[in-house]
């Protein structure tokens, strides 16, 4: 029996998670110059949740969002859901709590069961963007908030070309010098192809059930920070 095409990109993903597992911290932070945990402390720190929120960290890596939520957030409840059961492994021994494996399309979560969603560098990588939307926004509670950071497509076409082609350099070095693989890393470049510009994604967000979306942008909008705030009233 074939697998739908969906299916078949999971557990590509999964394998392909499962090898640069215990390189992906250091490659998030050469990939980024080092600004990659900048970024995320800022998205929480101007993100308005309660006090003690209940957050999912999802497509979470390594577990940097839960590990951040518990620091700046005394008596929060990070849940740290991945696709890649060795990253759900290295999140654990770095001390995150509870962690799940669950697919962003089918995620086993009641509705409404969050204050916030974070997203980390997997908005690329869901094999079904609207669908994981759509359960983004039923677990999170009216009024939650969504939180991400990834790569996107420079606005200009001149922009992408040069931004893809220096990803794909990027990732052949790192893929050659620490796996003897040149294609290891060059996955970023080749999930972007297809992916969308930050204008865009924030215009995704608001037709997907969120209120209001503010957005950053880093390295010629290359790199992109989302707030989103759900609707109060569903109804809206």
């Amino acid at each position: 029996m074939k697998l739908p095409a969906e299916k078949q990109n999971s557990r590509l993903m999964r394998a392909m998670f499962h090898t640069v597992a215990p390189r992906y911290d250091f490659i998030t932070r050469a990939f980024s110059y080092g600004m990659d945990r900048r970024w995320k402390r800022s998205l929480l720190e101007r993100a308005p949740l309660p006090p003690q929120p209940v957050v999912l960290d999802l497509a979470c890596g390594t577990g940097d969002f839960s590990l951040l939520v518990g620091r700046q957030y005394p008596g929060a409840r990070a849940v740290a859901a991945d696709l890649t059961q060795r990253m759900l492994h290295l999140a654990r021994a770095r001390g995150v709590e509870h962690a799940v494996c669950a697919d962003a399309g089918q995620l086993p979560f009641a509705d409404g069961a969050f204050d916030c969603v974070c997203i980390g560098y997997g908005l690329r990588n869901f094999p079904n963007l609207g669908v994981a939307l759509a359960e983004i926004e039923r677990v999170t509670r009216p009024g939650g908030l969504l939180v991400t950071l990834d790569f996107f497509l420079p606005a200009s076409r001149f922009l992408r070309w040069l931004y893809l082609g220096y990803l794909y350099a990027q990732g052949a070095f790192w893929g050659l010098l620490l796996h003897g693989r040149p294609r290891v890393y060059t996955y970023i470049p080749d999930s972007l192809r297809t992916f969308v510009s930050i204008d865009d994604f924030s215009r995704l967000l608001r037709r997907s059930g969120y209120a209001s979306v503010d957005a950053r942008s880093f390295i010629l909008g290359g790199i992109g920070l989302h707030w989103a705030a759900k609707y109060a009233d569903r109804t809206q």
